[in-house]
């Protein structure tokens, strides 16, 4: 088992993991004083290959040990929500470099806090084929964490990366005190247009309503933990300073290379405008909620 980048998730991996496998963690730049480990020599001994890493770094690791993988059966997981400086999604990147057939995505309500403390996590496992979504699911058997399976990557993967960008509009409302009949109005509106979204990029269209979007959705949207949601209400609050986030970066990278017309989206393009241009937030959601509601 080799865990790639030791930041929260990558701890909650390892706790999650450890009892019952043997557990090696390559970091980029280890701690002082420890013995670094060699990323290629390791890859060919492991059977899973565990992507805690940001989805930018994606494509320079995955090229790393694309050579080495070669040599094995492991699978490669990866836990990251963005897209990288193409527009492309994790297990997008690595199907390129590593082959789709050993690519698998592990999204859904998974707070690292909670994970170390033992508390109940919830993820859907999806890969190209059943046995390989399987086997991903048995490798966290008897753990807090509970995988359901499924083989919509496509789907998977956009759920959880657009559901960070949602996320931000919850936050907005949150520090406005709209109220929590505004905060029900936004999830509908959100799974509206990300299951839309999804079908658009050849996921399905169900695939947003399970634990990668809708769980994942409403765990960021109203944790108190959650970075994105203390990004929307520092926007709406007026406080622009240090806007970093895999939602943040999610938009830029739209912006730079769109997948999709955000024209057809009022809601990701209010956030979109709101995070651009921090301004007058008040008055845009507003105007968006005074939109007239229609049924699909």
């Amino acid at each position: 088992m080799l865990i790639l980048g030791y930041g929260e998730m990558g701890h909650a991996m390892e706790h999650l993991l450890a009892a019952r496998h043997r557990v090696h963690i390559w970091q980029r730049h280890p701690p002082a004083g420890t013995q670094p480990l060699s990323l290629e020599q390791a890859v060919p001994d492991s059977d899973f290959i565990v992507f805690c890493l940001p989805a930018t770094a994606h494509p320079e690791v995955s090229a790393r040990i694309a050579s080495p993988l070669a040599q094995s059966d492991a699978l490669c997981l990866t836990i990251a929500k963005g897209l990288d400086h193409q527009s492309r999604f994790p297990a997008e990147v690595l199907g390129d470099t590593c082959g789709s057939a050993r690519v698998a995505v592990l999204y859904g309500p998974m707070i690292s806090e909670e994970i170390l403390t033992g508390k109940p996590a919830f993820a859907q496992c999806g890969a190209s084929t059943a046995p390989v979504s399987q086997r991903v699911a048995d490798l966290f058997s008897s753990t807090s964490l509970m995988v359901e399976t499924a083989q919509d990557i496509i789907g998977l993967s956009w759920s959880a990366i657009l559901k960070n960008v949602y996320a931000l509009v919850f936050g907005m409302a949150d520090a406005l005190r709209l109220g929590d009949n505004v905060r029900g109005f936004l999830a509908a509106a959100a799974l509206h247009e990300l299951s839309t979204m999804v079908q658009l990029q050849g996921g399905r269209t169900e695939t947003p309503y399970r634990l990668a979007g809708l769980g994942d959705l409403i765990t960021t949207a109203t944790s108190a933990g959650s970075h994105h949601h203390e990004l929307g209400g520092r926007v709406a609050r007026g406080d622009y300073s240090a806007l970093t986030g895999e939602g943040i970066h999610t938009l830029a990278m739209l912006r730079a290379r769109p997948r999709f017309d955000a024209g057809q989206f009022p809601l990701f393009t209010l956030i979109d405008d709101c995070m651009h241009t921090p301004q007058d937030v008040r008055v845009r959601l507003d105007a968006f909620l005074k939109i007239p509601c229609s049924s699909p």
